[in-house]
Parts: structure tokens; sequence; C-alpha cells
């Protein structure tokens, strides 16, 4: 019996988008290798933005693939939760990017009318997803199956915090780079080779 191809799935970071560099390096380098990959335009309202992943996880599994997951920042926070709530959790293998720690906290001066990065488009931050973002908060179990990509050079996040977050997982630590993890080619096929199996 032929073991189920991967399926990546990419979760962007706060007024990211599908457009970002690192998903669009992981759709080249996916699909080169024919695996799977998606990268979902999440909604600003982070209770619609976990729904959308529960779902894409949902629909990857009924097709048969080996879920994995890659999420950047708050990408990286909502991941977690998925790695946690999931009922097909136990499956489940992720890697987290500069995860936020606590996005409750560190996006209060974010509440009101917001821009994305990659487009004009004009959204709001309302502070009720402040409290939604706090009910999603969870602990971390099984360790072993995160992988945590962590810059020195994180200009909003502390490393530190973020290797303290997640005891037991696969810790890459990066000297320098910074919060969009820039040199992320560099580190992604180390990552690869664990997440992936």
């Amino acid at each position: 019996m032929l073991a189920p191809i991967p399926h990546v799935i990419y979760a962007h970071g706060f007024r990211s988008s599908p457009a970002s560099a690192k998903a669009q390096m992981l759709a080249r380098w996916l699909t080169a290798r024919q695996m799977g990959f998606s990268c979902p335009n999440l909604d600003i309202e982070p209770a619609r933005a976990l729904e959308t992943l529960h779902a894409s996880v949902d629909q990857a599994w009924a097709q048969g693939h080996a879920v994995r997951l890659v999420g950047s920042s708050l990408g990286g926070f909502y991941v977690s939760h998925l790695m946690q709530r999931h009922p097909q959790r136990a499956q489940l293998r992720a890697l987290v990017i500069n995860p936020a720690i606590d996005p409750a906290r560190d996006l209060a001066p974010y509440v009101g009318p917001i821009q994305g990065w990659h487009d004009a488009r004009p959204m709001r931050f309302e502070a009720a997803y402040l409290e939604q973002l706090h009910q999603m908060t969870v602990g971390i179990t099984d360790a072993s199956r995160y992988g945590l990509l962590a810059a020195t050079g994180d200009e909003l996040i502390d490393w530190r915090d973020m290797v303290a977050r997640y005891p037991g997982a696969l810790h890459h630590v990066v000297q320098g780079s910074d919060h969009a993890m820039s040199d992320f080619a560099q580190h992604w096929p180390a990552m690869a080779k664990w997440l992936l199996q």
C-alpha cells in the first residue's frame, strides 16, 4: 500500500495573505515534488480564520492526504490551536515560524482600520477579536509533533519566549534574520525533511 501524499497547509500571519514570499516559495517547492499545498486567505476575524483552517484540514484529510501544517506568526498561533483541538490531531505535524505567543496582548495596538501587506483592501480589526484570540490560547502537549523555526533577530517576538512556549519540540534557532524569516528558503529543506516524513 502506498503511503499517503503529504499536503501542506500554510497559515499566513496577521495582515499577510497567500501572496506572501514564504507561501509562494512553499507552493513552488512542493508542486515541483508532486506534493499538495494550499494557503487559504484567512479572514481578519480570528474565529473565521480558524474555521477556514479547520475546513482546509478536513478537506485534505478527506482526500486521503498526510496533512502537515506550517504557520507563520499569527498563523503559527492558529496552527498550534489546530494541533491541540482538531479531531485528527494525533496524525498532524506542524512547523511554526516565529509564532505569535500572546496575540491577544500584542495585537491590541492594532484595533481599528488596518491595511494588508499585499493589497490595498481596507480591513478593520475589532476589539472583540482580542477576546477571541484569548479564548483560542491552548497549552502545548505532545511537543514532538511540533517543529519551531525561530529567529534571534525577530523584531516583534523574543525567540526565547518561543522556545519556552514549545518545550520538547524540534527547535531550529536562526541567528539573526527577522520576524518575516526573510531567509526562510535557506532553512526550509532541513525542516521539510522532518515535517514531511
